[in-house]
Formats: C-alpha cells, structure tokens, sequence
C-alpha cells in the first residue's frame, strides 16, 4: 500500500507540480532576457543621443585660431562669411560666391562630424582646413573705396543661402574646393590615396583658361633640381645627357601626372609638386641646354569646386545651384 502511494506521488509531482516550477523558471528566464536588451536598447539611445551633432545653422562653431593655438566660438553663419571673404575674391559673380558659402558651410559641418582636432571643430588654415580671416584684417587688404561693398556683397550671398548644405545620402559630403582645375578636375584618391569618393569625379569646366590662376611656368637649371630633389632623396642621381632620365611615366584619368622618372627614383605627380613647388600635378616640361622648365595647367589639387570654374559659369548664366551639381555629382541642397 505504501509503495503504491509513493507511485501515486511521485506522478502527481511529475504531471502537475513539475511543469509549474519549470514554467515560472522559463518566464524568469525571458523576463530577464528582455529586461537585458531593454536595458542595452536604452543604453543604447542614451549614446546615440550623446553622439548627436547640431546641425542647425544657428550653430555655434569652435574654430581654432593656428598662430595663438586658442580656440574661439563663433556663429556658423558668420563664420561663414569670414571664409568666404578670405577664399574667394569678392570681385567675382553673386552666383559663384553663393556656391562658395554653400560648399565653405558643408565643408566645415563635415568637419564638425568628423574632426582633425582634439579641441575644435575647424582651423583657420587654408593647408589644413579653410581660410579664416577676421573682417578687420579681411576689409583692410581691400581697397578703402571697396570695402564696405564688398563685405555687404559677400554678407547677402551668405545670408541668401543661410542654412543650405550639399549632401549625399542625406549626409553633409567632404565639399572639397581648389582655385582653378585647369579644365579638369580630379579625383580624391588620386590626391591623397585610399577609396574614391562617388560625388568627386572628373568633370570638365570651360572658361577657366581666362584667369591668371590657370597657367604658370617655373624653371630650375641642373643643379637646382638635383638639390630640390635631394632634400628627400639623398641618393638622387640623374643623367641629364638623356632624354628618358626625366620622363612622366603614367597620368591620371583627368591627364594629370600620376608618376615620373626622376634618374633612378620614381615619384608621384602630388610628391614632384610639393618638392618642386608647381602649383598642379597637371604639368609638362621641357629641357633646355642647362636646365628644365615645368609649364603647369591649374592652381590647387583639383578635387571638387573650381573657383574659377564656378565664376565663368556664373558668367555664363549659371545658378549657384547649377555650379554645385555640376562640380558635386548626384548630390542634394538641403537646408538645415
């Protein structure tokens, strides 16, 4: 009778009280699974909201000042007109200085995303970022009759595109921008190495032949070069007796040199310029008795807007909008 009893028992834990302790402990296993990703979603949010940039155009913008490293917080707006007054002569068309304002804005809002310095936004160096200058020193490198006309003409190119930016899937692009392409310009990686960028390619602009900024010559005799060239490679040698000693080797898609020979160095077309100080990698030369003359297309590494490019479209009839899309390829003006 006993053993049957403990039978009987033994069933009823196995059919009804079992499956009760299993399920509350399956419940707290769940309940605690989703307590955990709950706790990660909102951990989440809480870093995503931190990460979040202001994109407004009443930002405020930390620029860093590079001959006093001090860093100053100014209004985007006006920041903009700064950079524009210190990077494209106010001589030039309504249209091609409202284009400048909305590449100088989308340019500095891709840098705010994507910082180069620990404790700003933005230098106030052409090399290193954009050019800044204050409206004093600005106004005063302008002829006094000019001045106040000029400051009033950039101020409403900037104010009639307050808060517009270029972007690429919805995303504020490196709105890179040089003085003169000499025609054509080119490509990022073929500037500064890794991936192309979709919205920088080759385009072709005419009219920029008519600025001074689109032709140069510079000339060296033997042993200047060979002493500019030595500076980086000390076992440079080069047998100037012969016509393939110096000899451009490959170019890029838009014709710029890509790489020449140099005696028994190989160097790129970005590395020849900034040795030999030529203004573009879009360069030919020729060989004299006792020296070599570089004849250079172009002003600035090519990559984006021209603005002279942008000022013979205006000329021409060409909307600031215009100008972007033609130098920015399938890209969108968005306002902040």
């Amino acid at each position: 009778m006993k053993k049957f009893l403990y039978y009987i028992l033994i069933f009823i834990i196995i059919i009804f009280i079992l499956p009760t302790i299993l399920t509350k402990k399956q419940r707290k296993i769940v309940t605690d699974v989703q307590e955990a990703v709950k706790s990660q979603e909102e951990s989440k949010s809480q870093d995503e909201e931190k990460q979040e940039i202001d994109l407004s155009s009443d930002k405020k913008i930390r620029l860093l000042h590079t001959a006093t490293n001090e860093v100053e917080e100014v209004d985007l707006e006006q920041y903009i007109c700064n950079v524009v007054s210190s990077e494209m002569p106010a001589s030039y068309e309504t249209e091609a200085l409202k284009a400048q304002a909305v590449v100088a804005r989308t340019y500095t809002l891709y840098k705010v995303k994507h910082p180069k310095h620990d404790n700003a936004d933005i230098c106030d160096s052409s090399t290193c970022c954009q050019a800044w200058l204050s409206k004093e020193d600005r106004m005063s490198k302008w002829e006094e009759t000019e001045r106040e006309k000029n400051w009033a003409k950039i101020e409403k190119c900037v104010a009639d595109t307050k808060g517009k930016i270029i972007t690429y899937n919805n995303e504020p692009i490196n709105a890179f921008f040089h003085s003169n392409s000499g025609g054509t310009t080119e490509t990022p990686n073929e500037v500064w190495g890794g991936e192309n960028l979709p919205y920088l390619q080759v385009v072709q602009t005419s009219g920029e032949d008519g600025y001074k900024q689109f032709s140069s010559e510079v000339s060296f005799t033997f042993d200047e070069l060979i002493t500019k060239l030595k500076e980086k490679y000390g076992d440079i040698s080069i047998d100037f007796s012969k016509n393939d000693d110096i000899k451009t080797l490959d170019y890029t898609q838009s014709g710029r040199v890509k790489t020449i020979k140099f005696g028994n160095h190989e160097l790129s077309g970005v590395e020849t310029r900034t040795i030999l100080g030529l203004k573009s990698t879009n360069f030919e030369f020729y060989k004299n008795d006792n020296s070599i003359t570089f004849i250079v297309k172009g002003y600035g590494h090519g990559v984006g807007m021209s603005q002279t490019g942008a000022d013979s479209m205006a000329k021409d009839g060409s909307t600031f909008e215009d100008i972007i899309h033609h130098f920015y390829s399938n890209v969108e003006i968005k306002n902040l």
